[in-house]
């Protein structure tokens, strides 16, 4: 009986040499953690069961993708402080550009490392109006007129806000012939008009939304779909204006961490699978502008053609307009006063 026991042993030791018995591969498990802006929560909320369920088909490995979520600005110093970040999925360049400069967690050049300057999707800012429009706003002008109370979060910790900031502003240099003065005074009238500053633009839907403050919304695109989507299209208007900012949402993987948690390999596919077909869809799902030209194709009719311009050509990019308009002294800081009439 032993003797064939040990036949038997010889035997499963040959034949495993010879590959007949193939060696038992165990499942790897990973995480990573997203950090992202405020409106992305229903985004990643089913991107990331669609990636890890991608990711199990193609390497065998579990991953679980945790998100945080906040104002841009906020989420870019949690980084900088220590939040270990596999992927930051922020509202705009310069958050990102001061993680590089000021933590040195990633290169400088982390934009030309995917396509669109690693923009897989973009949007813009609309206005977002109570049904009926009953203040009739139909352009920029008309939040800067007495009466009217606008919504909008703060642009010293909300990317979004910095978006819409720059929507109005731009839509004011157009029609003042490019006279900076004209344009300040436009937007200090439109400051005059909001009557809370929340912290990210989720705070800020929030606030006009579910609390019922304000008559108008400065809000993503997304968002204001979204609000559609949750509460109803017989509550809200989305107001296209007649001008706005192209906004592009940029994301990178944070290299320091990534090398030091061993995460490169999924961090570099996450971002990489946004801009697979099945990224792009979902992106379009949750009403953002998919950069594919095919997919976006098949949600043209669901976004508008807009006459929209780009930071780079009115602000001359995000260092130029982050140290005039959002750093402590800057344009911002000089034109809203809280309180003031």
């Amino acid at each position: 009986m032993l003797k064939q026991i040990a036949r038997s042993l010889i035997a499963i030791a040959l034949f495993a040499q010879v590959g007949v018995i193939a060696p038992i591969v165990h499942a790897a498990d990973f995480s990573i953690l997203n950090v992202s802006y405020d409106p992305t929560r229903e985004l990643y909320q089913e991107y990331n069961k669609t990636f890890a369920k991608y990711w199990k088909e193609k390497t065998g490995d579990n991953v679980t993708i945790k998100a945080s979520h906040g104002g841009s600005g906020k989420q870019g110093r949690s980084v900088i402080d220590g939040l270990d970040a596999d992927v930051v999925t922020l509202a705009l360049a310069y958050d990102i550009d001061e993680i590089s400069a000021k933590a040195g967690l990633l290169p400088a050049n982390w934009q030309t490392r995917l396509a669109h300057h690693s923009t897989p999707y973009t949007s813009t800012i609309v206005l977002l109006v109570r049904k009926g429009n009953p203040k009739g706003i139909k352009d920029w002008d008309d939040i800067a007129k007495p009466g009217v109370s606008v919504i909008v979060a703060n642009p010293k910790t909300s990317g979004g806000a910095r978006w819409a900031y720059l929507a109005a502003y731009g839509y004011a240099l157009k029609h003042n012939n490019n006279d900076d003065a004209k344009a300040r005074a436009f937007i200090s009238r439109v400051y005059k008009n909001v009557p809370v500053l929340d912290s990210g633009a989720r705070g800020s839907t929030v606030t006009f939304a579910e609390r019922g403050v304000g008559d108008v919304l400065l809000s993503w695109e997304n968002e204001a779909y979204l609000v559609q989507a949750e509460f109803g299209k017989d509550k809200f208007d989305v107001v296209f204006p007649s001008s706005s900012i192209l906004a592009e949402p940029p994301v990178a993987v944070v290299d320091k961490v990534i090398d030091k948690r061993g995460t490169r390999k999924i961090a570099e596919a996450y971002l990489q699978y946004l801009y697979s077909p099945e990224g792009q869809e979902i992106a379009a799902h949750n009403y953002y502008r998919p950069t594919d030209p095919k997919v976006a194709a098949k949600y043209a009719s669901r976004f508008p053609k807009l006459n929209l311009f780009t930071i780079d050509t009115v602000f001359g990019g995000w260092q130029k307009a982050q140290k005039t308009h959002f750093s402590d002294g800057g344009v911002f800081d000089q034109i809203y006063q809280p309180g003031a009439k």
